[in-house]
């Protein structure tokens, strides 16, 4: 029995997942059934589908506990080809927080609360409790491994394993880009509403930016739909200005919208008017 294949069942005996790589600390291709995903993948992956081949195809959602099938014939040939060994560390509710040089663990050390860790090649793993999404290059050095990615096995560590903390969930949030102040023509821009208050109009313009920072799906059409709503209530009455164009810009670029699909929007919404 191979060292690789002892090491696998001695993780599957401790409840971790684990499954084989070759060399290059990448896994096995898929078989010929399962190559560019005709199967339809594993149940687990991000792309739900119906495959249970008992080859250790399909990464990180090949990693199992079950000595039967890590044992097994199918997976019989791959040990003899194996490098190394991984583990799902998602699986099992655990985060690695993968440091890839020096720098990158004196980075740890002075913002990071200490955890088990364990020595690589060219830094260290550092193990929490606690699963969260998994991105690579979050800072200098630093991935994030956990759900849906493996981890190289390169023993248990020394340490305490603490909890996950908010300084490592926080990562991997994307900040919000920069708003941009776009000019876009306004009908009849500056008068005086003729037939509502300032009130009004000042309400409809914060309704409008609540409606669009709500959103939790379909956040191009709700910026369009609600363009156009405030065009269609004061777009020809002379009370729309500049200001309130810029307030709706804003509140859809602090949803992800660029610049070039608010003008877009805007333009659609006046062409659609007739304005």
């Amino acid at each position: 029995m191979s060292r690789h294949l002892t090491t696998a069942l001695d993780l599957a005996a401790r409840g971790v997942p684990a499954l084989p790589l070759r060399a290059g600390k990448v896994p096995f291709g898929n078989c010929p059934a399962c190559r560019d995903n005709a199967c339809g993948g594993r149940p687990n992956m991000k792309t739900p589908g119906l495959c249970d081949c008992p080859r250790p195809c399909h990464a990180w959602a090949a990693a199992t506990t079950d000595p039967d099938i890590i044992t097994g014939p199918p997976w019989a040939q791959v040990w003899k080809q194996a490098a190394a060994v991984a583990w799902h560390p998602g699986g099992i509710g655990l985060t690695v927080v993968d440091l890839d040089h020096a720098d990158a663990v004196a980075w740890a050390r002075r913002t990071l609360p200490a955890t088990r860790t364990v020595p690589t090649t060219r830094g260290e793993h550092w193990i929490y409790q606690g699963a969260m999404s998994s991105a690579n290059a979050v800072r200098d050095g630093v991935d994030i491994k956990s759900t849906m990615v493996y981890a190289r096995w390169l023993g248990p560590g020394t340490g305490t394993m603490t909890t996950l903390p908010d300084t490592v969930r926080a990562l991997i949030v994307k900040k919000p880009s920069p708003v941009r102040p776009v000019i876009v023509p306004v009908p009849a821009g500056g008068g005086e509403c003729r037939h509502r208050t300032p009130a009004y109009l000042e309400r409809g313009i914060a309704m409008a930016e609540q409606r669009i920072t709500a959103a939790s799906s379909g956040v191009h059409a709700t910026v369009y739909r609600t363009f156009l709503a405030v065009l269609s209530a004061h777009g020809r009455c002379r009370c729309l200005t500049d200001s309130h164009a810029a307030r709706l810009f804003a509140a859809a670029q602090t949803k992800g919208e660029s610049p070039r699909h608010c003008v877009d929007a805007w333009s659609n919404a006046l062409t659609a008017l007739g304005m």
